[in-house]
């Protein structure tokens, strides 16, 4: 299949199974939902009978003095331990390789049947100064909520964007399933399409 260059007579020959695959929304939601996780610290904790900091010796003696206690620590005492204790955990998922790079192929593709992606020879800037990335972006119309992805983001690019609100910038090192979900078009070059298609395919 072909893909219509912006501003150009020229089609970009792409693969069909990168950039025409089936969509499959859950496989996608699975994807998205993994990565996420991935990025979560499971930091919830509290300290059982053991870990907290207090005496055990025994409060009393046993007889004589009501019901039998031993440590404070215990549970049923105030400032005692907690009895099944929350521990930090891992909220991570098992996605393989081959699932990853299909729910890419799937968003990709989606992207190009909803005319939601824009291919361009090339986008950067000889300096960095963000008034002249907002100028770059009106050439083009990308929506609230624009990604641009390069073969290699250079810094004038990171840097003029950094400033403005919804705009990201990545190369495709750095694509992820999230970016490309969250975005409301993409704007890409050529040559991170063949680089994508090189890792997708």
């Amino acid at each position: 299949m072909e893909l219509a260059i912006t501003n150009s007579s020229e089609k970009l020959s792409v693969s069909e199974a990168v950039f025409g695959r089936d969509f499959s929304e859950d496989l996608v939601h699975q994807v998205v939902v993994a990565y996420r996780n991935a990025g979560r610290a499971g930091t919830k904790a509290q300290k059982t009978r053991s870990e907290v900091n207090g005496t055990t010796k025994k409060s009393k003696k046993q007889k004589g003095g009501g019901a039998r206690h031993g440590a404070l620590t215990a549970p049923i005492f105030v400032g005692g331990g907690v009895t099944f204790a929350a521990k930090p955990r891992s909220f991570a998922q098992k996605v393989n390789r081959k699932m990853y790079r299909a729910a890419m192929s799937a968003i990709l593709s989606e992207l190009n049947r909803q005319g939601r992606l824009t291919v361009v020879d090339a986008f950067d800037l000889s300096e960095t100064k963000t008034r002249g990335m907002v100028a770059k972006l009106k050439e083009f119309d990308l929506g609230k909520r624009p990604l641009i992805v390069t073969e290699e983001a250079s810094e004038h690019l990171y840097l003029s964007a950094r400033n403005l609100p919804y705009v990201e910038i990545r190369d495709v090192q750095g694509l992820d399933p999230v970016a490309l979900v969250g975005a409301d078009s993409v704007l890409i070059t050529a040559d991170a399409v063949k680089k994508i298609e090189e890792w997708l395919a």
